[in-house]
């Protein structure tokens, strides 16, 4: 990814440990929940529990779901209002269906705490939040005050809102995948998620996945293919008694075959911005599409405006519903090297996976920055919910590449 400000980082690593990556939620009134702090928060009669889920080398979902089996709950009971990271320590609110609030309370997992819950009668939604608060130390780094100093001022307070490489997956390939459900290439979506071998680390699952890919045959893959990679087996299970790709698809979490477009949609998003910062296009236009602020401050996509002074510039996430007008000539371009129309994100044969559009601020704000130098650097920063603390690092320390433009 193309970073906005030109200064030498400082290089380094994150996440070497939980205890290196703080994540605290800012809920929607803007309240910055904190570690280990007790919450009694007053009850509203109803068949949810919301909670403040402490956790720590978990991800968000795995905890949730942990904590509603205990409690004889499935998975659809859950509710969250945005993912966090599995190697970190995060707090955030959640909630589970059907159970009362000092059963959750009563619930012992390691590695996660229940810092208060209380009954209510509407669950935690995704979005349910303004942002999130980060304490993040960087391990291995020059050390440079200068530089983090310089980039700082060349910042401004403001940071290019790329999509992470993560919404991309380990391999890289969930745009690819997404397009090939777009055109309705099926087969050939099935084969790229199973198939690909790009940063695949496992020996065993290299070698499966290539050995799939020269013989395509789905029955004798049951035998070799790794336990542990489930949902590709899911999909070869299917397969292997029938010869339908697309329902082979619907084998998957819906959870995942979604994120397969979404990643089109963020991968379009990602190469326009990289572009409009190449060619020097920052400040906003006066006949721009625009957003104001939240009470936050940060970015409000619903608060749409054209050109205003002080508002974000916004892209399109481009969906069939997205007007025309709205895309921007950089989105444009890059949709045109690619293939794709608006229109082909309404997908005929898998309708449930089709995108009505979006918005996203080009450029997002980062608020209440703060750093220290000792045996590492720690920062501490506020971002808007659905920008990436990976991204705005990557400012300062230079060390991250975006997926590269291998689209087939």
């Amino acid at each position: 990814m193309l970073c906005l400000s030109k200064g030498k980082g400082i290089g380094g690593t994150i996440k070497e440990s939980a205890e290196d990556f703080i994540v605290r939620e800012i809920t929607k009134e803007g309240v910055v929940l904190e570690l280990d702090k007790k919450y009694i928060m007053q009850a509203t009669p109803g068949k949810f529990a919301v909670f403040v889920l402490q956790k720590k080398n978990w991800n968000t979902q795995e905890a949730l779901i942990a904590i509603a089996k205990r409690l004889g709950r499935g998975k659809k009971s859950i509710g969250y209002a945005g993912l966090k990271d599995r190697i970190a320590t995060t707090v955030q609110l959640a909630s589970i269906f059907g159970v009362k609030a000092e059963e959750v309370m009563n619930v012992s997992i390691k590695d996660i705490s229940i810092n208060g819950a209380w009954e209510s009668d509407k669950g935690i939604e995704m979005g349910d939040l303004l942002g999130n608060a980060f304490t993040i130390r960087i391990k291995n780094s020059s050390k440079d005050k200068n530089a983090i100093e310089a980039i700082l001022n060349e910042l401004n307070n403001m940071f290019p809102n790329y999509f992470d490489r993560q919404r991309f997956g380990l391999r890289e390939n969930n745009h690819i995948v997404g397009m090939k459900i777009m055109r309705g290439d099926f087969e050939g979506a099935v084969f790229e998620y199973l198939t690909s071998t790009k940063n695949e680390r496992n020996e065993a699952a290299i070698t499966a996945r290539k050995r799939l890919a020269e013989e395509r045959d789905f029955k004798k893959a049951l035998e070799y293919f790794p336990r542990y990679l489930k949902h590709e087996r899911s999909v070869i299970e299917y397969m292997a008694r029938y010869n339908n790709y697309a329902n082979a698809l619907r084998k998957l979490p819906r959870g995942i075959s979604v994120m397969f477009v979404h990643a089109v949609e963020d991968y379009i998003f990602n190469i326009a911005l990289e572009r409009r910062i190449r060619y020097g296009d920052i400040e906003l236009k006066k006949d721009e599409l625009s957003c104001k602020a939240n009470s936050y401050g940060f970015p409000d996509i619903e608060q749409r405006t054209i050109g205003l002074e002080g508002s974000y510039p916004l892209f399109v996430l481009v969906g069939y519903e997205s007007k025309e007008e709205e895309i921007s000539a950089y989105e444009k371009e890059v949709m045109e090297e690619l293939g794709i129309s608006k229109e082909d994100f309404k997908i005929k044969g898998m309708p449930e996976l089709s995108m009505k559009g979006s918005y996203r601020a080009c450029f997002a704000p980062f608020r209440d920055f703060s750093y220290s130098i000792n045996d590492s650097v720690d920062m501490n920063f506020s971002l808007p919910a659905g920008s990436y603390a990976t991204v705005l690092l990557n400012e300062f320390m230079k060390s991250a590449k975006a997926p590269e433009l291998g689209i087939s």
